[in-house]
């Protein structure tokens, strides 16, 4: 019996194919490629000066450490949202649902003028947290709430689709076999969405770690303390710096590619195992 031949949706496989490549090519790859071009004007030892300098090393250690304990706050709370969003009826849920986005659509300079607002010591938030000795605005502590805003989105988005598909019969069945809800949880349920949830949080991280506009106002930007590595990058592109600014950007940039590897590493487990 002859094998029927599966007939894609868009035809011409070369054109769309070479249209793909040549987009990602400008887009992504060509503003890249001279990122790396314009390191290479460094020799290896001006390079190492500048990506391990104890300056720029206290920013790794603030940005990359901020980064992860946000992105594991956002896993947590994040997944607790989603779970309200999915499995429960309540007044105001679409309204809550649509302002998870927020922090997607507001520009990220507005959310870190409005996070120093609330969080300085003159602020609703700020005042009440004074009062018992902690300071948020301009602190370790604001870089963490800046970056557990701009985060949590990712988590609730990612893990929404996974939560809807999972079968409430299947919940039914192994209560009516005898399972308690905590073995249904931990054994039907959580397998199914660790997949979406390591991705959530490696976005949220992956985010966190380039993030801007959102932390330069709250964090207060004290050299070994509270700056981040962007900020440095931007510090060195208006002295007129590149190749430092360069430098360093390289090294996020190869961070990204980790994080994203890993991204795509789990997506791919996700649906072969799934």
């Amino acid at each position: 019996m002859r094998k029927q031949k599966h007939r894609n949706v868009l035809p011409c496989f070369g054109i769309t194919f070479g249209f793909t490549t040549a987009y990602i090519g400008l887009i992504v790859l060509l503003p890249l490629a001279f990122l790396v071009l314009r390191t290479t004007s460094l020799t290896w030892q001006e390079f190492a000066k500048i990506v391990v300098s104890p300056q720029v090393a206290a920013s790794y250690k603030l940005t990359l450490g901020a980064s992860f304990l946000a992105a594991v706050i956002n896993a947590i709370f994040g997944f607790i949202v989603a779970w309200s969003l999915v499995r429960y009826k309540f007044p105001c849920r679409r309204l809550i649902d649509a302002i998870v986005d927020l922090p997607f659509a507001m520009p990220t300079a507005v959310s870190g003028i409005a996070l120093t607002a609330v969080c300085a010591p003159n602020g609703w938030i700020g005042g009440i947290t004074k009062s018992f000795g902690l300071k948020i605005a301009y602190t370790q502590l604001g870089v963490l709430v800046a970056l557990t805003f701009i985060g949590l989105p990712f988590v609730i988005r990612t893990l929404q689709p996974t939560l809807e598909d999972i079968d409430k019969e299947i919940e039914e069945a192994a209560e009516s076999l005898g399972a308690t809800k905590f073995q249904i949880f931990t054994r039907i349920i959580l397998p199914s969405l660790l997949p979406s949830l390591a991705t959530g949080f490696t976005l949220a991280f992956a985010r966190a770690i380039g993030e801007y506009g959102s932390v330069v106002f709250i964090s207060g930007n004290i050299a070994y303390k509270t700056e981040i590595t962007p900020l440095l990058i931007v510090a060195k592109l208006e002295a007129f710096d590149y190749a430092g600014a360069t430098a360093i950007s390289l090294m996020l940039l190869l961070m990204s590619f980790v994080l994203m590897l890993i991204i795509n590493s789990l997506q791919f487990y996700g649906q072969k195992f799934k």
